[in-house]
């Protein structure tokens, strides 16, 4: 995927669609949700910062199987990274009307930004270099790409199943959040579809803005959530976000590809 990925840094449709999608479209998708939709703190910061950050990983693994360009996504993945970092601030100020103003926690940013964007980039450059002088490596290295979406499915039904219990303590108020999820993943389809339709960006691109513009990066943030809330409803919202969206997403695997079928014409691959 590394090597084939670097593509995506030169694919500026693609880069555009995402960022535009991700940075201007949800903003506003997640104002007016909040402007309709009566959600309190200490749940309301929670919401916020989710919804506003694009997915970096399990995105990937649902794009690959919706049929959309999983390999250039993949590639975007630091760029989205530090580009919400910076942006997050301002968008949380924007979204809330100014009400929002939160001092982020340097270290759980530092420490995501290291842990899920530089070091397995870094490793898989040294890798890609090891196997182009060790040509036997090859074989090997293709069995591990190939494993690369069951592991994630794997790592991300642990990590589901150890915050989930966080719910159960705060289930009564967590219904209105959980019926903005819902809208979010819904609208964020219809917005996404329309986009990439305007865009002319091929069928499997525009898989992959859709995807991105409807998954959001839960997981990652959770920790940065848990800094600011502490324990209790900020988490457990973040949560409830994750469950629905894997719901949403296994649909939109099947969807997807009615949605933005093949078309005759060759993408630029």
């Amino acid at each position: 995927p590394f090597d084939a990925g670097m593509r995506a840094l030169r694919d500026l449709p693609l880069l555009a669609a995402t960022a535009a999608v991700n940075f201007f479209v949800v903003p506003l998708v997640v104002a007016g949700l909040i402007a309709v939709f009566d959600i309190a703190d200490p749940l309301l910061p929670a919401v916020l910062i989710v919804l506003l950050c694009p997915c970096i990983d399990y995105v990937i693994a649902f794009t690959r199987a919706a049929g959309g360009a999983a390999d250039r996504l993949l590639m975007l993945t630091p760029v989205l990274m530090i580009a919400q970092l910076l942006l997050l601030p301002v968008m949380l100020w924007a979204v809330s009307g100014g009400r929002l103003s939160i001092d982020l926690p340097i270290r759980p940013l530092v420490g995501a930004l290291l842990l899920f964007i530089i070091l397995p980039l870094t490793a898989a450059i040294v890798v890609r270099r090891i196997v182009r002088r060790t040509p036997r490596l090859e074989r090997p290295l293709a069995a591990t790409a190939r494993l690369m979406d069951p592991v994630m499915a794997l790592t991300l039904l642990v990590i589901t199943a150890s915050v989930t219990p966080l719910i159960a303590g705060s289930a009564g108020q967590l219904g209105t959040a959980a019926i903005v999820f819902v809208l979010f993943a819904v609208i964020m389809t219809m917005l996404g579809w329309f986009v990439t339709r305007v865009l002319h960006i091929g069928p499997r691109r525009s898989r992959a803005v859709i995807l991105s513009g409807v998954t959001r990066n839960s997981l990652v943030m959770l920790p940065i959530v848990r800094a600011i809330t502490g324990e209790g409803i900020g988490p457990a919202g973040v949560v409830t976000q994750t469950l629905i969206e894997l719901l949403v997403l296994i649909v939109l695997v099947r969807v997807l590809p009615r949605l933005v079928p093949d078309t005759a014409v060759t993408e630029n691959r």
